[in-house]
């Protein structure tokens, strides 16, 4: 028999996880001094992360969360969403049976491909889903070729190229 309930069900792994982790190694930084006061993490959205037309696009799916208690910021090439859902102080007259919705502090961060544009990063909130776009970042980009000088002196620069190696000293144009 199908369970009557959809998702992640009673218990929500990735989000205990991610509760017991700052839990135990955000409250210890933050006793030690070494990171800015935050509120402690109580779940984390889900997202989706996609490729469109050359740009990169994260939708997390925050409903019940009002867009002025949402923060999208960009530090060093790392990408966080973060916010507070307000918990509903509604009474139940029986009591939850199953209580799933979650309130608090959220947070998500992601590592962006290098030399991304913070000025090319938008965001856009409408029925519960934030979705931020990062023009360009997932455009193909060519790999960097890098010079390697040859210490002997004898063979010249090495130029790597994929899994190719030239040696330029081996040319036709010894010296």
């Amino acid at each position: 028999m199908m369970s009557p309930y959809r998702g992640r069900g009673f218990y929500d792994v990735q989000s205990e996880v991610n509760r017991l982790f700052d839990q135990m190694f955000g409250g210890l930084a933050r006793q030690a001094g070494t990171q800015q006061r935050q509120p402690a993490v109580e779940w984390a959205p889900s997202i989706d992360v996609l490729q469109r037309e050359g740009d990169l696009v994260i939708r997390a799916e925050i409903p019940g969360v009002r867009s002025e208690d949402v923060d999208v910021t960009l530090h060093d090439g790392v990408l966080t969403l973060s916010g507070k859902r307000e918990e509903a102080r509604e009474e139940e007259r029986g009591g939850y049976l199953v209580r799933e919705r979650r309130s608090g502090s959220f947070r998500r961060s992601l590592q962006l491909p290098e030399g991304v544009d913070e000025s090319a990063v938008r965001a856009r909130f409408e029925n519960g889903v934030l979705e931020v776009t990062v023009e360009g970042a997932a455009a193909v980009r060519e790999p960097k070729r890098i010079r390697i000088e040859s210490a002997e002196g004898s063979g010249g620069d090495v130029e790597v190229q994929g899994a190719e190696e030239k040696s330029e000293g081996d040319s036709d144009q010894q010296s």
